[in-house]
């Protein structure tokens, strides 16, 4: 099963939109059918909310996540070097960090910032769900007893 997180913070301005959207995007497709009016099935994911920045690790882990890495896509101005430079400046201005922060850490997506992403991560879920993505199969040795 999926495990989905969301960063989130509600003192920020610009994103708070953006974070509600995304968090009723994900509360709806986990608690009704999705797509609606095409199923009548609710995707089945692990929900965790979380209301403060990502680590430096999971930074790093999300950064690899992304169809366009990057420690920039975190922030709204700048070009972080370092995991630890982009933690900083939010820490001085959380509202020049991209909120939400979402992560679906089994099927190794992210987005942030954005409510396309979020949809990128549920249509990925709902195609595997409905058998139109093969899983990988598991690692199994091939030889003489295979």
């Amino acid at each position: 099963m999926s495990s989905i997180l969301i960063f989130t913070h509600h003192s920020h301005r610009e994103g708070v939109a953006n974070s509600d959207r995304a968090l009723q995007l994900l509360r709806s497709a986990a608690s009704g059918s999705y797509p609606p009016g095409r199923s009548d099935r609710p995707l089945t994911f692990n929900l965790e909310v979380i209301t403060s920045l990502p680590t430096k690790d999971q930074l790093h882990l999300i950064e690899s996540y992304l169809p366009n890495g990057g420690l920039a896509s975190f922030l709204t101005a700048g070009s972080p070097a370092t995991a630890d430079q982009v933690l900083s400046q939010a820490n001085r201005d959380l509202d020049g960090f991209k909120w939400p922060v979402v992560v679906d850490w089994v099927g190794g997506k992210a987005s942030v910032g954005d409510v396309d992403g979020v949809n990128e991560i549920l249509e990925n879920l709902r195609k595997k769900r409905d058998g139109e993505v093969n899983e990988p199969e598991e690692h199994k040795p091939k030889g003489w007893f295979s």
